[in-house]
C-alpha cells in the first residue's frame, strides 16, 4: 500500500474580468488636487479606499472625506476598515474637514464615518457639527451625509435632519439573506426604517447603495431595489463587490455589465430619480449629479 500523501487540491480565485480595469487618474484638475492631499495630508476615503474612479470625481470637484476615526466598532465581512476600539473623537474634526474642503475647492461633498457604538450618541453630534462647519467655510459647497444606521435612534437620526444636507445616504449594502452574514452587526429592516424616517421626515433626497457579487441571487436583487423605493429612496447605487482582504468574504461572482444595465433598466422603471449600475460605481459615484 502506497504511503504517498495526496496534496490537496487548491482552487484558485477568480480572474477579475476585463471590465474591471481601472485606468490610472490623469489630468491637471487631479495632480493638483493630489498635490494638495499630500502637501497637507488632508484624508479622504478616495485615497485611502483606493477608489476606482478617484481621478473622475477629483475632476468634476466632488470628494469623499471620513469622519469619527479610522477604526469601526462592527465588524462587517465586506469592508477593509479595521475593527476594534476607536480612538477619542477629536473634537476639532469638523473644522479640519471643512478646511480640507476649502483648500481642495470641492464643489460637492461626501462625508461618510466609521460606526461608534461606542458612544452615547453614536457620533451624531460630530456628525452634525461637521454639516456646520462645512457650510460656515464652504457656503457653496453642496453635501452628501452617506451615514451609518446610528442603531435606528431616531434623535441621532434627528441631528442630521436638523441640519438639512442635500442629500442623506445610507447604505443597505446586500440584500436580506445575505445581511446577517456581509453586515453582522446590522439589520436589514432597520435599515429600511431609517431611510423611511428620513424621507418621512423631510429629506429632499435619500439615497442608498447594494454590493454585488456575495451570493446573491437576480430575484433577490429586485426585491431590494422593491423595498427601497417602496420606503422612498430616490437613488441607488449598485456596484461589484471586490475583496479587501483574503480575510475577507471571498467574490463569489463577476457580475456582467449586461446585467448591471438591466438593474439600471429595472431600478429606472421603479421610479428612482438616479440608478447608478456598472461594476466600478461605488457609493459617491457622480454624486453631484443626485442632488436634482
Amino acid at each position: 500500500m502506497s504511503t504517498d500523501t495526496i496534496a490537496p487540491i487548491k482552487t484558485k480565485p477568480q480572474a477579475k474580468p476585463k471590465w474591471l480595469r481601472v485606468k490610472l487618474p490623469t489630468g491637471k484638475k487631479y495632480t493638483e488636487l493630489r498635490n494638495l492631499v499630500d502637501k497637507y495630508d488632508l484624508h479622504t476615503i478616495c485615497t485611502s479606499g483606493s477608489c476606482p474612479n478617484m481621478g473622475e470625481c477629483w475632476s468634476e470637484g466632488t470628494a469623499t472625506f471620513m469622519i469619527l476615526g479610522n477604526v469601526c466598532t462592527r465588524s462587517c465581512g465586506f469592508c477593509g476598515v479595521k475593527t476594534g476600539r476607536p480612538d477619542t473623537v477629536e473634537w476639532d474634526e469638523p473644522e479640519k474637514v471643512a478646511r480640507s474642503i476649502k483648500l481642495m475647492k470641492i464643489k460637492h461633498a461626501v462625508v461618510t464615518s466609521v460606526d461608534r457604538d461606542d458612544l452615547k450618541d453614536m457620533g451624531s453630534i460630530i456628525w452634525a457639527e461637521t454639516v456646520k462647519a462645512i457650510r460656515r467655510m464652504n457656503p457653496e459647497t453642496t453635501l452628501e451625509t452617506l451615514i451609518p444606521d446610528f442603531q435606528g435612534n431616531e434623535r441621532n437620526l434627528d441631528r442630521i435632519i436638523e441640519v438639512m444636507p442635500e442629500v442623506v445616504s445610507h447604505n443597505m449594502e446586500t440584500v436580506k439573506r445575505l445581511t446577517r452574514e456581509v453586515r453582522i452587526q446590522a439589520k436589514y429592516e432597520r435599515s429600511l426604517e431609517v431611510l423611511r424616517y428620513l424621507k418621512d421626515q423631510g429629506i429632499n433626497r435619500t439615497k442608498s447603495g447594494i454590493m454585488l457579487g456575495l451570493g446573491e441571487q437576480e430575484e433577490e436583487v429586485i426585491q431590494t431595489l422593491h423595498d427601497l423605493r417602496n420606503v422612498g429612496v430616490d437613488v441607488v447605487t449598485i456596484g461589484q463587490y471586490l475583496q479587501p482582504s483574503k480575510k475577507h468574504l471571498p467574490v463569489k461572482q463577476f457580475i456582467t455589465p449586461d446585467q448591471f444595465k438591466k438593474y439600471e433598466a429595472i431600478g429606472l422603471d421603479l421610479g428612482f430619480r438616479h440608478v447608478e449600475s456598472s461594476a466600478l460605481v461605488r457609493s459617491s459615484y457622480k454624486a453631484q449629479k443626485h442632488i436634482n
